[in-house]
């Protein structure tokens, strides 16, 4: 289950709504879904919106769009986001440290390792690391910008400290809006 939200800063405060993801299918689009976010409530343009999106228990990520400004973004689990539809939309060549036009010869991209059977490498070891829908390994823990909230209340020590059960009624209630964030939730 999968629950999404959007605060927009404006003069008077956060104003939250919640959002459906059904037509979003890559960052751009979740982008510009925050700046629609941020007319609607009546911010100027260069105000912070922030998108929230958990699956239950399993890890949280959050978007924050200042204006014009390129998205910023942070996940709590990385390996657990990619294996969401959702969470492979935040884990962008970028933040995975990989080169978009890294470009492999045919052989190399077809990885004809004696796996092709649908068997893991690592069937006898135990859960293996994520792999994103390109077949890349994706790391477990913590990704992106630490410091995303650290301007609104919440530093980086605190951010990573967070537990995806309740983390963005955690973050809501430091930035003074979980109440806006429980009418939606």
């Amino acid at each position: 289950m999968y629950f999404a939200a959007l605060l927009a800063r404006t003069e008077d405060g956060w104003e939250a709504s919640d959002t459906e993801l059904d037509d979003v299918e890559t960052l751009s689009d979740l982008t510009d879904l925050a700046r629609e976010a941020a007319a609607e409530a009546g911010g100027a343009e260069d105000e912070t919106v922030l998108v929230f999106i958990e699956q239950e228990d399993a890890w949280f990520g959050v978007v924050r769009v200042d204006g014009e400004e390129d998205p910023r973004i942070y996940v709590s689990d990385a390996a657990a986001a990619a294996r969401s539809a959702y969470g492979e939309i935040l884990l962008t060549d970028e933040m995975l440290g990989r080169d978009p036009d890294d470009s492999t010869d045919d052989l190399d991209a077809l990885d004809l390792d004696g796996t092709e059977d649908g068997e893991s490498e690592t069937a006898d070891e135990g859960e293996s690391d994520a792999t994103d829908a390109s077949g890349e390994a994706v790391p477990a823990g913590p990704l992106g910008d630490r410091q995303i909230l650290s301007d609104l209340g919440v530093p980086e020590k605190d951010l990573l400290g967070l537990e995806s059960g309740d983390a963005l009624g955690e973050i809501a209630d430091i930035l003074g809006a979980a109440e806006v964030l429980e009418t939606v939730r």
